[in-house]
């Protein structure tokens, strides 16, 4: 997506940092960047307002939700073995029941609920 229009901070940059944006998990120099882009490009600010009221109806809908407790440290486990390049082994983690799906960069596990 492109407005056509040239910018300091290209198009395809602001788009695929978008959610580090709206968390705010990136420097605020690259905030300020990406906020005088979207004073500029109307294509990236729409897109910026559709993921934000996206982030905000998850969050209202889904935000009261009780993750259980050893779900987080499990992932994160996960994640730390995908980041360090070992294998994944290709199991279920075992929640009380429900399918949630737990994706790493080429490997794909389920861990229920």
């Amino acid at each position: 997506m492109s407005c056509g229009e040239p910018h300091e901070t290209d198009c395809s940059e602001v788009l695929d940092h978008l959610y580090e944006f709206l968390d705010r998990e990136m420097p605020e120099g690259d905030c300020t960047k990406f906020e005088v882009h979207f004073e500029e490009c109307s294509p990236c600010l729409e897109k910026y307002g559709l993921e934000q009221a996206v982030k905000k109806l998850v969050k209202r809908c889904c935000g009261q939700d009780d993750v259980p407790t050893d779900l987080r440290s499990k992932v994160m486990g996960r994640i730390d073995l995908i980041r360090a390049g070992e294998a994944v082994p290709e199991q279920d983690i075992t929640f009380s029941g429900q399918d949630i799906p737990v994706s790493g960069t080429d490997q794909t596990a389920t861990a229920r609920e």
